[in-house]
């Protein structure tokens, strides 16, 4: 039987064909962009796992491909961009899933603030912005400055403005009136505090906090991930504290099975949300959660999509492995990657360094803003979060992108 993927996030491939086969089942990767997977692919064995090439954003096309899946069993979807298609298409075809209207619910970052505000989880409200001069008042009137400015079903913190004075609100919708939303553009209060994600789990109602990731982002007011690591050491009573917080802000936000990756402040007054994504966290965070846990996390995808409670939820987890830090190696400005500086001296830093390509010299990378620039992690351990961070670091700065002019 088969298990099939409505795309991916660019790495855990490995780890979810891997999972399916532990539950007798075979993976069948849809996609429309082979490209997206190429480290993955060109890793795994021929064998490993089935692809399906078909256009992911045409719903007829979709269905006939899964039509075609031998025996199919359950549908999974790890990305935000494909999680309504792929609910959609669990409900129609009779498959366990999410409910449509939740997933609908978390996809829309307005809505979410929204509920959480009227309930008391947020201290911020939510206000739709018009794009453009028009829009500065809205903003002044209901949030004040400083506020953050982003697209109601953005992804990648992709079209995301921090603004602490007017000059640089003005400066923000105007570049938001240039672009084109995924969803629609709204203000929320800025949060003061450190950034961290909670990767939990849930079945039913029930949620597991299998812990809290730090995250490093830009300086600049256009926010751009940087860093990570993995288990955060929390005091005695903050972690069980963030647990509870967390499960009811999934609560109220229609969560109640699967993944999710929290992002959230932890502010004077306690940790406040930044977003809710319906997944496993991205870039290398599937990859250092099994390592950390000692388990393949995947695995509870699967029994998600099979319909039945995550046995990862009872299973013990504390102390199996070291920690994690990987950063983020940004081309310094547009134009085609014709590779690295660099990599070769990896080998010389301390912590088991790896290097994870996320682009291919040749490519053309026309956003260095965002994590579009991205051209690839480096990864490191220790024993500590913090000490696996920093090791990441003094080795990703040896790594230097090599950028031609476009022609």
């Amino acid at each position: 039987m088969t298990i099939a993927a409505l795309e991916s996030l660019s790495f855990g491939l490995g780890r979810m064909a891997e999972a399916a086969a532990s539950t007798g089942h075979r993976l069948c990767l849809l996609t429309g962009d082979r490209a997206v997977y190429r480290h993955e692919l060109a890793t795994l064995p021929a064998d490993a796992l089935d692809v399906v090439d078909v256009d992911t954003d045409d719903p007829e096309a979709v269905r006939r491909a899964l039509a075609a899946v031998p025996a199919l069993a359950g549908l999974i979807n790890t990305t935000d961009t494909w999680s309504v298609p792929a609910a959609d298409l669990a409900a129609e075809l009779g498959l366990p899933g999410p409910d449509p209207e939740a997933v609908r619910l978390l996809r829309d970052k307005r809505r979410v603030r929204e509920a959480l505000h009227a309930r008391g989880l947020s201290r911020s409200a939510a206000v739709a912005v018009v794009p453009g001069p028009e829009g500065a008042d809205a903003v002044l009137r209901t949030v004040g400055l400083p506020a953050v400015l982003k697209d109601s079903a953005g992804t990648s913190s992709r079209d995301v403005w921090i603004t602490h004075d007017e000059e640089a609100l003005h400066r923000a919708l105007a570049e938001a009136a240039g672009r084109t939303l995924k969803g629609a553009l709204f203000a929320e209060g800025f949060l003061a505090g450190p950034l961290y994600s909670a990767e939990t789990l849930s079945w039913e109602g029930t949620t597991r906090l299998l812990g809290v990731l730090s995250r490093q982002t830009s300086r600049a007011a256009v926010v751009r991930e940087e860093a990570a690591a993995f288990p955060v050491a929390l005091p005695d009573g903050e972690r069980e504290g963030i647990e509870a917080w967390v499960g009811r802000v999934l609560e109220v936000a229609g969560h109640r099975r699967g993944f999710a990756h929290v992002e959230f402040i932890l502010t004077a007054d306690g940790p406040e949300l930044v977003e809710v994504n319906r997944r496993i966290g991205g870039a290398l965070v599937g990859e250092v959660l099994c390592r950390t846990l000692g388990t393949n996390v995947y695995t509870a995808m699967m029994d998600e999509a099979l319909g039945r409670r995550p046995r990862l939820l009872d299973s013990p987890l504390e102390g199996r492995g070291p920690a994690y830090g990987f950063v983020l190696v940004y081309a310094d400005r547009p134009g085609v990657l014709k590779g690295w500086h660099g990599l070769d001296e990896l080998a010389a830093f301390p912590g088991s360094v790896e290097w994870y390509p996320v682009r291919v010299p040749g490519e053309s990378l026309a956003q260095v803003g965002d994590q579009r620039g991205c051209t690839g992690m480096v990864l490191a351990r220790a024993a500590t979060a913090e000490l696996a961070q920093h090791r990441a670091w003094s080795a990703a700065v040896r790594v230097r992108p090599v950028i031609a002019d476009t022609a």
